[in-house]
């Protein structure tokens, strides 16, 4: 289907406003940030140069597409309010176009940004992470170390890692016990009060262990001291950082998460939120084009004042489902699927409706 005049004349207000909300609302953004961390760029000597392209040019595309479907919601009712105040959306169907029809340009840039978005998040965010979350481990964040307790890990099928306290800064842990099994029978159990890893010679060295070896006639026990050692697993896959997670591609990312699957991985619903976040906020824009477009196209005698009204409530009503299902599944036993999908599912059906009762 080709663009007609008023196609185009939508589709440029559509993703004109959008692009100016966006720079806009991330400008003042970057100023807000400056003034909060300027001491520790100054105390701890961070460079003009890393500010700028390290920090701020990866924090604008990070924030810009984690925050553009409500940017983009909140730019459509700003902008088709305006042209429904202006009689315009009425001049355009009583000369003969269908209201349905008034949504093609709508549905090419929502399209437009939503693929941006996908793109950004799948491929293009992750790598700027790396810098940005270096530069504000380096200048910003003070970390004392990430604690696990009661850590159980399953490094390769039939090897079971367990840590009462793991401590993932200074890779070092207690209780450590790691137990080989053949089918349904332990073979052998290692247990140390204190292990670390010494990344100098790349070797575990535990304190104070016993290793049991069951055999069929009897059972043999070899106690020591000290024991420098090796095994199967990298300190990262005891406890990986939730922040790496972001850093990895998605196709990376499916790959780590099949990995944690095996290891019996604590936190893989955090490892799971993140992929399908991906998609699921992106897709988000679809919906909330559809309810502002629907909520905006009439003329309202409060005005564009009550249009935008009625929208930020949708939109403070969307993120506050969403926030709640990912508590849900973070904490409890909802599926990550489910927890991002279902607020995009019950909003659309929101869309739905008042597409439906919209004057057409």
């Amino acid at each position: 289907m080709r663009l007609g005049i008023i196609d185009r004349y939508i589709l440029r207000y559509f993703l004109g406003t959008f692009f100016l909300t966006l720079i806009l609302i991330l400008l003042i953004a970057v100023v807000f940030d400056i003034s909060e961390k300027i001491e520790d760029f100054i105390t701890k000597g961070a460079s003009a140069r890393e500010i700028v392209l390290d920090y701020y040019l990866n924090f604008i595309v990070y924030y810009g597409n984690m925050f553009s479907s409500m940017i983009v919601f909140i730019s459509t009712i700003f902008f088709t309010s305006m042209l429904a105040n202006r009689t315009e959306i009425v001049a355009i169907l009583t000369g003969g176009m269908s209201f349905k029809r008034l949504m093609y340009p709508y549905a090419i840039g929502t399209i437009i940004v939503t693929l941006i978005s996908m793109l950004l998040a799948h491929f293009v965010i992750p790598v700027s992470n790396v810098r940005r979350l270096h530069f504000e481990n380096l200048y910003i964040n003070v970390t004392s170390g990430e604690r696990n307790n009661d850590l159980h890990r399953q490094i390769k099928p039939g090897h079971l890692v367990y840590l009462e306290n793991y401590n993932s800064e200074r890779l070092s842990g207690y209780r450590f016990t790691y137990e080989v099994f053949h089918g349904q029978k332990m073979i052998s159990k290692l247990s140390s009060d204190f292990i670390r890893f010494d990344t100098l010679t790349n070797t575990w060295k535990l304190d104070n262990y016993t290793i049991r070896y069951i055999e069929k006639d009897r059972d043999r026990l070899q106690i020591g001291r000290q024991l420098d050692t090796t095994f199967d697993f990298h300190p990262d896959e005891l406890s990986p950082k939730l922040y790496s997670v972001t850093m990895m591609n998605t196709p990376r990312l499916l790959q780590f998460i099949r990995a944690e699957k095996i290891r019996g991985s604590e936190k893989l619903n955090m490892y799971l939120l993140e992929l399908h976040q991906r998609t699921a906020w992106p897709f988000a824009t679809v919906i909330l084009v559809l309810i502002a477009v629907s909520l905006s196209s009439q003329k309202r005698r409060g005005g564009m004042g009550l249009n935008i009204a009625l929208g930020l409530g949708l939109c403070v009503t969307y993120v506050f489902f969403q926030r709640v299902s990912v508590v849900f599944s973070t904490n409890g036993n909802l599926s990550p699927l489910v927890a991002l999908w279902v607020p995009n599912v019950i909003f659309a059906l929101v869309g739905i409706y008042l597409y439906r009762v919209a004057p057409k």
